[in-house]
C-alpha cells in the first residue's frame, strides 16, 4: 500500500503576491495612489481574515527588488504609504497578537523607514502565544535570498542535511514553507518571490486585481486549497496491490 496522508483542511502558511493596484486605479479612471491605498486596505483585511481563519503564517509580497526600477514618484509614494500603514496598524496588530517580521534587502530603505520597520517588529513581539506570524517581503527577491543564504553556508558537519541547513539560512528560515501561494492580477508567474520556499506550494491565480481581493475571495482560495491533492512527487491517494 502506498499513498500520501490527507492534508489539513486549511493551509498553515499562505503567501500572497498582491498585484494589480495600478490597473485597478486605471480601470476606474482614478489616480494610481488610489489603487495603492485600496491595496493597503485589502492587506489589512487579509491579515484580519488570516487570524479569524486560524492560519499560522501569512506572507505578503509588498515591494520587490525589481520595484526599485519604477519611477521615483511611485517609489516615494509607496514608501510613504508603507510608513503610514505601519504607524496606523500597530494597535490592531498588537491587539490581535500578530507578530510582524520584515524580510528582504532592507538596508536599501531610507533610515527613517527602516527605523519604523524595526520599531514595528519590536512592538509586535509576542513573548508567549500569538495568533499569527505576519511576514512582509519588502525590497525582496527570491534570487537575492538564495544568494545571501549561499554566502552564509559554510563547511557542513559530517552527516548534516545540506538542504535543511540551507533552508534555515534563508530569510524565512524560522518559518514553515508556504502551503499556498496566491497571486492576484491575472498574471501566471511567481515573479522572483520565494523561489526556494514555493517548491511544493499550491499555486492559485484568481482572475481578480488585488484591490478587489476581499475576505470572500480569500475564503474561495482556501476552499480551492482544500480540494487539492498534495503529493510532493509521490503517488496519488489510491491503493495499490
Amino acid at each position: 500500500m502506498t499513498g500520501v496522508s490527507s492534508q489539513p483542511s486549511i493551509p498553515s502558511h499562505v503567501a500572497i503576491i498582491m498585484d494589480g493596484n495600478n490597473r485597478w486605479a486605471t480601470n476606474k479612471k482614478l489616480p494610481g495612489v488610489a489603487g495603492h491605498q485600496k491595496g493597503v486596505e485589502r492587506a489589512r483585511e487579509a491579515v484580519e481574515f488570516a487570524v479569524e481563519a486560524g492560519l499560522n503564517t501569512l506572507t505578503l509580497f509588498a515591494f520587490s527588488s525589481e520595484n526599485w526600477g519604477r519611477s521615483d514618484e511611485e517609489v516615494n509614494l509607496l514608501m510613504k504609504l508603507l510608513n503610514k500603514a505601519l504607524q496606523e496598524e500597530m494597535p490592531n496588530l498588537k491587539k490581535n497578537l500578530v507578530q510582524l517580521t520584515f524580510i528582504g534587502d532592507l538596508d536599501r530603505f531610507d533610515s527613517g523607514l527602516l527605523k519604523q520597520m524595526r520599531v514595528s517588529e519590536k512592538e509586535t513581539e509576542c513573548s508567549e502565544e500569538k495568533n499569527l506570524d505576519l511576514i512582509v517581503a519588502a525590497s525582496y527577491g527570491g534570487r537575492w535570498d538564495i544568494l545571501e543564504a549561499a554566502k552564509r553556508l559554510n563547511e557542513l558537519s559530517v552527516g548534516e542535511d545540506i538542504e535543511k541547513r540551507f533552508s534555515s539560512l534563508l530569510s524565512t528560515g524560522k518559518f514553515k514553507d508556504p502551503d499556498l501561494c496566491i497571486r492576484t492580477g491575472n498574471e501566471f508567474r511567481i515573479s522572483n518571490f520565494l523561489l526556494w520556499q514555493l517548491a511544493y506550494s499550491e499555486l492559485y491565480f484568481p482572475d481578480i486585481l488585488w484591490p478587489d481581493f476581499d475576505s470572500n475571495q480569500f475564503q474561495i482560495a482556501l476552499d480551492e486549497f482544500s480540494r487539492r491533492n498534495r503529493r510532493y512527487g509521490e503517488t496519488s491517494n489510491f491503493l495499490y496491490k
